[in-house]
């Protein structure tokens, strides 16, 4: 209620940008996440999950995008996440989309974000969760790394990008992700077609024969049912550990606001629910499915639980909804 009323609207008369980078710095250069961890870590004995041969002490988990160089590591598992995903990093630095490239929709609950991959690169990331590692500060939950490919890398040797990153994280990630669905970076939604998938994935597999790093793909909840048989005929080829469902949708119909972008939030629980429902029945179940879109309490997290997601992730429900976001969902599944 407090986040709500007073933190909230604060937040929300600031830019959004400015406002995510601020909540950065604070979570990562002060101890305001210990501070909270009484309050917003708790044990959920009933709510752990075994998936792609690592185990999640709950569900919930933080989504790529929010903490895009690995700054937060060692917070987000003290505000009660049992899982997250950072980047996405693509190989080489780069500044991402021109500002200003997030915007709010506080009468749908949502945001549309144009950002563009903005990252320190590979290296940097790598390095600093080197140091972590090394320290024996790695947290007590799965850490994953989503990958992309640089703007300026032509589709046709997108591979290559994906590959190198791969190979970078490859020791240090828990998990990590092919990132084929940002409508933020111009074409790189084709890679979602059949011969792009197997230029990239081939190479992806070839580094990992034996699968030993668990490699899932995130998909766009634009796609038709046709789409989504070619998605998942390539998981089953290329044997990839899991599908992350969905990245932000270009439907914009209904919003109060029509910038260009990503939309994500409520306007996307529904779209991204389906999706997963389908995806579970083409794969039989076979193939574990990570649901984000659209999750802002345990009913949206036990819709998508029910449609056939083992695990979930958070971002703009986590805007809206405040630190205390994922123990009031945990304790709500339980």
């Amino acid at each position: 209620m407090l986040y709500r009323r007073v933190v909230r609207p604060l937040l929300f008369s600031l830019p959004p940008e400015f406002v995510h980078h601020l909540s950065m710095r604070t979570l990562t250069r002060t101890p305001l996440a210990s501070l909270m961890e009484p309050l917003t870590r708790r044990d959920y004995p009933g709510l752990e999950r075994k998936c792609f041969g690592l185990t999640f002490p709950n569900p919930i988990g933080l989504a790529a995008g929010f903490d895009k160089n690995g700054e937060g590591v060692m917070a987000w598992s003290k505000l009660g996440f049992g899982f997250m995903e950072l980047g996405t990093v693509t190989p080489r630095p780069q500044p991402g989309n021109p500002t200003p490239r997030i915007f709010r929709l506080p009468a749908e609950q949502g945001l549309i974000n144009r950002l563009g991959f903005p990252n320190v690169g590979m290296d940097k990331v790598a390095r600093r969760l080197e140091k972590i590692r090394i320290h024996g500060r790695w947290p007590a939950t799965p850490v994953g790394v989503n990958i992309g490919k640089n703007k300026d890398t032509p589709l046709a040797e997108a591979g290559r990008d994906y590959t190198a990153c791969f190979r970078r994280m490859r020791d240090l990630a828990d998990y990590q992700v092919v990132n084929v669905s940002s409508p933020n970076t111009p074409g790189l939604r084709e890679l979602q077609r059949s011969e792009f998938l197997d230029a990239i994935l081939g190479p992806l597999r070839d580094e990992d024969p034996e699968g030993k790093h668990p490699l899932l793909i995130k998909i766009a909840p634009d796609l038709v049912e046709e789409d989504l048989v070619n998605i998942v005929a390539a998981v089953e080829k290329y044997r990839l550990a899991g599908i992350v469902a969905t990245n932000t949708t270009t439907d914009k119909r209904g919003l109060t606001l029509q910038e260009e972008g990503g939309t994500s939030g409520r306007p996307l629980t529904s779209r991204s629910t389906e999706i997963i429902r389908s995806l579970h029945r083409l794969t039989g179940g076979r193939v574990p499915i990570i649901g984000v879109g659209g999750i802002f309490n345990a009913a949206d997290a036990q819709e998508k639980l029910a449609a056939g997601a083992s695990l979930l992730q958070l971002y703009t429900g986590f805007v809206y909804e405040g630190p205390l976001v994922v123990r009031k969902i945990c304790q709500g599944l339980i």
